[in-house]
């Protein structure tokens, strides 16, 4: 992922045992100092296009589909909004499988909850849309004869209830292309360290030395 040649970088004092100078520094990346699209920018559309993640598809993947580069996996990520991979990321359809097998064992075909069924009237006119959660025992008046009643549900099971959360996922909204190189501009420019006490350059800082500055 080459999101972490973009972070700046941060000296730190060595904590070896072996360093035998006070002036000896460990040179890493800044992991605090990160950045995420604006909340308001979310809701722009014309930014961004709808892309729906094939099966087995990984971040890498989607992103050379999309931009032409495995190593934008994380402009994919951080563009859908996407923090914890494991979780917010689809599964393929066999890793989903262990999984939902993992959580439920044995009882992986169980009912896991109840939704309608879709009702409609001999007019076409929809009384009842599908996929609302219900008790087993929901009822209602049988459209075009009000002296009967339908129980128009039906039990999701287990696995097709994790199969529902799953798909969801792959629906996601993904910065246009056209827009990238104004995404990557922007981004390494506010990655960039503001003078300070601190301040090296633009990409590194330094911090105190205690052994220096500590009575």
């Amino acid at each position: 992922m080459s999101y972490f040649r973009e972070l700046p970088d941060i000296e730190y004092q060595s904590p070896f045992a072996d360093s035998n100078s006070s002036q000896n520094y460990v040179r890493a990346k800044n992991l605090f100092r990160r950045v995420k699209l604006r909340d308001d920018l979310q809701n722009v559309f014309t930014l961004f296009n709808k892309y729906q993640i094939p099966e087995g598809a990984r971040p890498d993947i989607v992103a050379e589909a999309v931009y032409g580069r495995a190593d934008y996996d994380w402009v994919v990520l951080m563009t859908a909004g996407i923090v914890n991979v494991r979780d917010e990321w689809p599964l393929s359809n066999r890793d989903l499988y262990r999984y939902a097998e993992n959580i439920y064992g044995t009882q992986l075909n169980d009912v896991h909850h109840y939704e309608t069924t879709e009702v409609k009237d001999s007019n076409g006119r929809l009384i009842l849309p599908a996929g609302k959660v219900v008790d087993s025992n929901f009822t209602i008046p049988k459209p075009d004869d009000y002296t009967a009643t339908l129980n128009p549900v039906i039990g999701i099971s287990n696995y097709e209830y994790e199969t529902t959360k799953n798909e969801e996922k792959r629906s996601v909204y993904l910065l246009r292309s056209d827009y990238l190189q104004q995404y990557l501009n922007d981004m390494r420019t506010i990655m960039y360290y503001e003078k300070s006490s601190q301040y090296v350059d633009k990409k590194l800082i330094r911090t105190e030395n205690t052994r220096v500055t500590m009575p």
